[in-house]
């Protein structure tokens, strides 16, 4: 079927058509050849900074004439560090090996037969984010390094910057071979709800939100598809009486370096009920010098006034802001009763120096990751390792945790027989 042939159907279904097709071709392209296709479109990205930037200050203009909160006019801004980081990331994901065709034995083994597995696409991915509009291209670059088309729906702040960006991928992709299909944009003229594109189950594997949590459960109520929650914020930290006050002031700084997005940082701070008022009185200005905003329950604010008050609603919510609350607790025990109602449940920390304590938390908080005196700080292209992240998963499943390459595959079980019957 043509492209030509989907011009009088509505969109999101022109997209996903277009998208569905091409992803037929995609997934049975050489691996050098998507490796190439994810190096030009960082190349592409690379000489067209002035063209994006403008169009980004278009979007920036026009979102405080919007009133649009400092917190997505943030998330919106892109600067050329910002958009040299994604194409470094491009050209990472492009030198990377090829992430499909890996065979691994099958446990399962049939008799005169030899039985494995091997990761193949999993064929369109719709992505939603909100702001980012340099998030957008790292996506797509995952995508089609892993043989998927995607499909972006960016947010109406970010229009112009998006289609400026999936202009010069399209374009990309293109040159080298790719059906232009491989990356759609919707765009905000195509009047489309994000429940147009969940509901498109025919032609998606899978959706990817990224945002607010308030977009995440918009996506998981309408989606008819697979979708891959992803979080941020609302991170945890438990700070035992067996533990240092440094780490506990390095932990919450590093964590909060993740910008623009700050994916891992930690938000709550449980503390022992026998902790030392000096080294609380410690903390709270050195993190005030930092900028920081600081709340607490109301046994804390009124031992220390200058605290402000964190309502009972703010415990399970993330602020995506420098501001962290404090909460005391009786034991180890609660802590992690605590964080398994509250957290966001994809990254929450410790600082202890009992190995006892270490254990316990780690198997018993119900999170995807946990960190033991370690900064949870969430980097996209890490300086150790082959691994590059888009973000982190919070669902309980296969994927949770670290969003890689491998996330975006699937799994497909090969039994090759020996010719008896």
């Amino acid at each position: 079927m043509t492209v030509e042939a989907f011009d009088d159907c509505p969109e999101p279904m022109n997209s996903a058509k277009r998208a569905y097709q091409a992803s037929l071709k995609l997934g049975i392209t050489k691996g050098a050849d998507r490796s190439r296709a994810v190096l030009a479109m960082a190349q592409a990205l690379e000489y067209s900074f002035d063209d994006i930037l403008e169009a980004n200050t278009l979007d920036l203009e026009a979102s405080r004439e919007m009133a649009v909160s400092e917190l997505i006019l943030d998330w919106l801004k892109l600067t050329p560090s910002r958009l040299e980081n994604t194409v470094a990331i491009l050209q990472r994901l492009g030198e990377l090996s090829d992430p499909l065709r890996r065979v691994r034995t099958a446990d399962y083994q049939q008799e005169d037969s030899q039985s494995y597995t091997q990761l193949m696409p999993l064929g369109v991915i719709g992505f939603i984010y909100e702001a980012f509009p340099d998030l957008g291209a790292i996506a797509a670059g995952f995508c089609i390094k892993t043989g998927n088309s995607v499909i972006l729906k960016g947010s109406t702040e970010a229009s112009h910057s998006n289609a400026a960006i999936a202009e010069v991928l399209q374009n990309a992709i293109t040159d080298i071979g790719l059906p232009a299909g491989c990356i759609e944009l919707i765009t905000t003229e195509h009047g489309t709800s994000i429940r147009d594109l969940v509901t498109q189950d025919q032609y998606l594997s899978l959706v990817i939100p990224y945002g607010r949590s308030s977009l995440i459960q918009q996506v998981v109520r309408q989606a008819t598809c697979p979708v891959l929650k992803s979080a941020m914020g609302n991170c945890y930290l438990y700070w035992s009486l067996n533990s240092s006050l440094e780490m506990v002031r390095w932990m919450i700084l590093d964590s909060h370096e993740s910008e623009p997005d700050p994916v891992n940082a930690i938000e709550k701070v449980l503390i022992h009920r026998q902790a030392l008022p000096s080294s609380l009185s410690v903390l709270w200005n050195s993190l005030k010098d930092k900028g920081f905003e600081l709340k607490a329950d109301a046994e804390l604010v009124e031992a220390f006034p200058q605290l402000q008050l964190a309502k009972d609603g703010e415990w399970g919510t993330p602020y995506l802001t420098k501001t962290v609350a404090f909460k005391l607790v009786d034991s180890l025990e609660s802590a992690i009763a605590w964080i398994n109602q509250y957290s966001s449940s994809h990254a929450d920390c410790i600082v202890t120096e009992s190995y006892q304590e270490s254990r316990q938390f780690a198997l018993g908080v119900n999170s995807a990751s946990t960190y033991i005196n370690a900064s949870p700080r969430f980097a996209r292209n890490s300086s150790r390792g082959d691994a590059v992240f888009l973000g982190m998963s919070n669902q309980k499943g296969h994927r949770r945790g670290f969003i890689s390459l491998e996330t975006l595959t699937t799994v497909k079980h090969i039994v090759q027989g020996n010719g008896r019957f």
